[in-house]
């Protein structure tokens, strides 16, 4: 059970990953007020995240008190199910993280170069790029980090925050195509 404490109350490693997974946020675009709601649900999704992997480990606790004292290895907390699956899910967030990450860079350099830049952009749709296999690969990206880092450390906030913040950027991906379409 030693082992299973190392990873908790190291404050500097729930703001390093606050900041690493967070900061995808800084590669979205935000044209309105209505995309300020899925970034918030995100950021909180991040924060549980690092909160419970390193900080306090609420889902442990709760856990523990619904079933006793004594919890099965890999129950919502260290590498899920590290046990049956050795260090799979780990290995899952690192790959999600780093192809989400792909993903939402790369909509933004298309944004910034194709719409944004006074030099080139034309201020219309983007159609290039990673725009031409995927419409809203910054959302998309989101998504795979969001369900990486399930993979990794599955917690009671993040399984309940997740289809939440899907649906939340699914309606924002469906509202932007119908603003987006209206303007050609």
């Amino acid at each position: 059970m030693e082992t299973l404490q190392s990873h908790f109350n190291q404050w500097g490693a729930v703001a390093f990953f606050i900041i690493l997974y967070g900061m995808a946020i800084l590669f979205m675009p935000f044209y309105k007020k209505m995309q300020r709601k899925p970034a918030t649900a995100y950021i909180a999704f991040v924060i549980a995240f690092a909160v419970e992997m390193h900080g306090i480990p609420f889902s442990m606790y709760i856990i523990a008190s619904l079933i006793g004292n004594v919890l099965p290895e890999g129950i919502l907390w260290g590498h899920t199910l590290s046990m049956k699956f050795g260090y799979a899910g780990l290995y899952l967030n690192v790959i999600l993280a780093l192809a989400g990450m792909f993903l939402i860079i790369s909509g933004w350099y298309e944004i910034y170069h194709g719409y944004w830049k006074k030099v080139k952009g034309k201020g219309r749709i983007v159609q290039n790029g990673i725009y031409k296999h995927i419409r809203h690969p910054q959302y998309t990206g989101l998504m795979l980090i969001g369900l990486g880092m399930i993979f990794g450390w599955a917690t009671i906030p993040t399984l309940l925050l997740y289809p939440v913040i899907v649906r939340m950027y699914i309606k924002l991906a469906k509202k932007s195509s119908g603003v987006m379409s209206s303007e050609k």
